[in-house]
């Protein structure tokens, strides 16, 4: 008998409860999804641990949430609105292109149906004549004069003659306005993509850059203040089991770590955010033909 028919037994009743599960949450039976998902449980789980460990070991902190509830209540209400914040953040939409495309397309087509519908025929008062009035020269545009259609309104933001097979993606096959990339992670192009970030399980775009901007700021406010109340429970408390030491100073370390990181990212996002930038765009200026035709034309 071989190994894989040893395992055989062991395999087929997993199997069958795997496609039970598969059947009911669809989501899981794709891998992608199910490792975002399977990150999102450990993030959060990370935050109970850190915050649960201070908990049960610090009681002066207790103690001070007896005679000072606001201060900790604060802190819980920070840890409550950064994970909520996480979850928003990773269920946003960053902005595709495609989604975009559909919009000023079937605005359009309310437009052009509006246009042709608006020539109503007004009688006079002898019925002599008939006055048709059409709301395009009425002056009256109820959608605006800029609805246009999608291939028309990309065209207009780059240079004249260039080729719409020039910004053509080769992936989506749809026209990517400026600072839009395709992202090979989602499979779909982005609306002023910045990085597919990981840890969310989507892109950061136009649509959520700013989201995603606030998340790590409240993030790293919570890692801050989680520290120092670490580092408070380590020097208050002297006389103690020492592994409640060890747990507490690896727990730190790694919250020191973590914090140096986002402290990095909040200031390196705020620096793009206050220049017009993205990522992508700082990382492969040189690469991206519409910065590369910017910079020729500040040169002339």
């Amino acid at each position: 008998m071989t190994i894989l028919g040893m395992c055989r037994p062991f395999r087929d009743p997993w199997d069958r409860v795997s496609e039970r599960c598969f059947r009911c949450f669809p989501c899981l039976s794709d891998p992608a999804r199910r490792s975002s998902l399977g990150l999102k449980v450990a993030l959060v789980i990370l935050h109970l641990i850190y915050v649960g460990v201070l908990f049960l070991f610090d009681s002066d902190l207790i103690e001070k949430t007896k005679k000072e509830p606001w201060y900790t209540a604060i802190y819980l209400l920070l840890f409550v609105a950064t994970v909520a914040q996480y979850f928003f953040t990773s269920g946003s939409s960053p902005g595709y292109v495609l989604d975009a495309m559909r919009a000023a397309n079937e605005t359009d087509a309310i437009f052009r149906k509006t246009s042709t519908t608006s020539k109503q025929p007004a009688s006079s008062k002898n019925g002599s004549y008939v006055i048709t009035v059409d709301g395009s020269q009425s002056g009256k545009n109820p959608l605006g004069s800029n609805a246009t259609s999608w291939t028309k309104l990309v065209m207009d933001m780059y240079p004249p003659g260039s080729s719409v097979r020039s910004w053509t993606c080769t992936y989506c096959n749809v026209l990517q306005p400026p600072r839009a990339k395709h992202c090979h992670d989602c499979d779909k192009c982005v609306l002023q993509f910045d990085h597919h970030c990981v840890w969310l399980g989507t892109c950061i775009g136009q649509g959520n850059h700013c989201r995603f901007w606030w998340y790590i700021c409240e993030e790293t406010a919570l890692c801050l203040w989680t520290g120092i109340l670490y580092i408070s429970y380590l020097k208050a408390n002297i006389s103690r089991a020492w592994w409640m030491d060890a747990i507490m100073i690896v727990l730190l370390v790694t919250l020191s770590i973590s914090l140096i990181f986002l402290l990095l990212l909040l200031l390196f996002h705020s620096y793009l955010v206050a220049t017009n930038q993205t990522t992508y765009e700082l990382v492969r200026r040189r690469r991206i033909p519409y910065l590369r035709f910017a910079n020729s034309f500040m040169l002339l």
